[in-house]
């Protein structure tokens, strides 16, 4: 028999090597404002395979309040890494963290290890720079990594199908508070939103490098927790109105339970869309976006929580309550969107400026902000009332007309500059362009600046086969 045909026969029959799976370590986040500490809770081989691509391990993007990396035991090479942020990492910017102790459940997900690695988790000093604050030796061989399946949540459902999830980013858009019976309202609000998500570029142009599924555990009740008005809820997710005290900010801290539903897909970011109609919504970066799925306002919610979900881009927008205590100093943002302007020459998205735009790049602030005063209060006011969610929409509608209209008569309306007044803080940051998704909710596309910040992303999670190159609701 000629040799080579036999070597071909022989690898043929060879049995194909099973697919990597996906490790997980869930940890406790404990601590306050000036201290904090980790602590291993439990080490999980989740039911499906790892659904990244081979080829995009290493994350070079900068982007994160954190990031944790994957390290081989026997060589200290590095075979995995991402930055993310966390519920702990906005929680200790609030003033409950300067007065006592909270604990998050979090969770690092990564490729299986075939040999012991060590977890090293860092956190953004105030320089940029990464510093290590915590480490986990991990064997995947040690006795108590629990394989075991749990409780499925219902059929996955696919929403676009572009290929295999390896060559793709895989999207995963995850119902809360839907009843069995309201099972085919799920799929329509998720059509929906995923359709308009595209409609935005640059998802629009690379809508072949997604693949978006679905799932929807079954709840008891119809609805979702809101605190603020005497609703309590024990829906699937855990989604829950007034996160940190703020009304229209929706959080799951129940990171457990999400984490398990959430294995029943793949998955490298996540909506959880919530049935209800009251506005409010949510995003963190690399852990997970939310929306109320039936508001009115519901489509700019889901974009816009989802740009600080995917690229990790900034709140824009200064005007409404926060559930923030103001920064002590202005330090440069690590976020793309958004700068501290401390070094003009060196501004991070200055080749996308023309040589004659002035830094600042001056607009007619005073008047904006006398505006959005007088729709603040007529906003708390309806809330403290308890209003129908109408008289808050009718607001809104107001509100955006006004400033798409103001906005856009601008001298440099349209141009990249650096515009004051962004994350929350009237005076000492700054934002690259008049108006975007991420400032306003009148009807204008990602800024610039965003989408390549989005584009970036998007090349790091799909891969080079598959076409590339074609924190609370504001």
């Amino acid at each position: 028999m000629n040799v080579l045909l036999a070597l071909l026969l022989a690898a043929s029959a060879a049995p194909s090597a099973p697919a990597t799976r996906t490790f997980r370590v869930d940890y406790f986040h404990t601590g306050n404002a000036t201290e904090e500490r980790f602590s291993l809770d439990r080490l999980v081989v989740e039911p499906l395979p790892w659904p990244g691509s081979p080829s995009r391990t290493v994350d070079e993007t900068n982007l994160g309040k954190y990031l944790f990396e994957v390290r081989d035991r026997d060589t200290n090479r590095l075979v995995y890494s991402r930055g993310f942020a966390s519920i702990y990492g906005e929680w200790e910017g609030t003033p409950e963290a300067r007065e006592l102790n909270r604990t998050f459940h979090e969770s690092l997900r990564f490729p299986s290890p075939v040999k012991p690695v060590q977890v090293i988790l860092k956190k953004r000093a105030k320089d940029n720079s990464f510093r290590e604050v915590w480490s986990l030796p991990v064997d995947p061989q040690d006795m108590f990594v629990d394989p075991a399946e749990p409780a499925s949540p219902g059929a996955l459902l696919k929403l676009v199908d572009n290929g295999p999830p390896a060559d793709k980013v895989d999207f995963l858009i995850l119902g809360d508070g839907y009843t069995e019976q309201e099972r085919p309202k799920f799929e329509k609000d998720a059509r929906r939103l995923v359709d308009i998500l595209f409609t935005f570029s640059p998802f629009k142009e690379r809508k072949q490098d997604f693949n978006v599924w679905g799932l929807m555990p079954v709840a008891r009740q119809s609805g979702i927790s809101r605190p603020s008005t005497g609703i309590h809820r024990d829906s699937p997710v855990g989604a829950t109105y007034d996160a940190f005290g703020s009304e229209r900010y929706v959080l799951t801290f129940e990171n457990r339970r999400f984490r398990d539903i959430a294995a029943f897909a793949p998955y490298e970011f996540v909506e959880v869309l919530v049935n209800g109609n009251t506005y409010g919504g949510g995003g963190i970066f690399g852990l997970y976006s939310t929306v109320a799925a039936d508001s009115l306002w519901s489509p700019y919610v889901f974009v816009h929580e989802f740009g600080h979900h995917f690229a990790g881009l900034a709140d824009e927008y200064y005007t409404s309550d926060s559930a923030y205590a103001p920064a002590e100093e202005r330090v440069e943002p690590w976020e793309k969107n958004v700068t501290a302007l401390k070094d003009p020459a060196r501004l991070k998205w200055k080749d996308l400026m023309a040589a004659s735009t002035p830094l600042p790049t001056p607009w007619k602030k005073d008047e904006y902000e006398t505006h959005a005063g007088q729709v603040l209060k007529e906003r708390r006011r309806i809330r403290a009332e308890r209003r129908p969610e109408s008289e808050m929409d009718a607001l809104f509608t107001q509100q955006r007309d006004w400033e798409e209209k103001f906005l856009s008569q601008q001298e440099y309306s349209g141009k990249v500059g650096a515009f004051e007044g962004a994350m929350y803080e009237a005076r000492g940051y700054y934002r690259p362009q008049l108006d975007c998704v991420m400032f306003t909710r009148d009807r204008v596309p990602f800024c610039s600046v965003c989408q390549r910040a989005i584009t970036e992303v998007i090349d790091l999670y799909s891969s080079p086969r598959s076409g590339k190159g074609a924190k609370p609701a504001p």
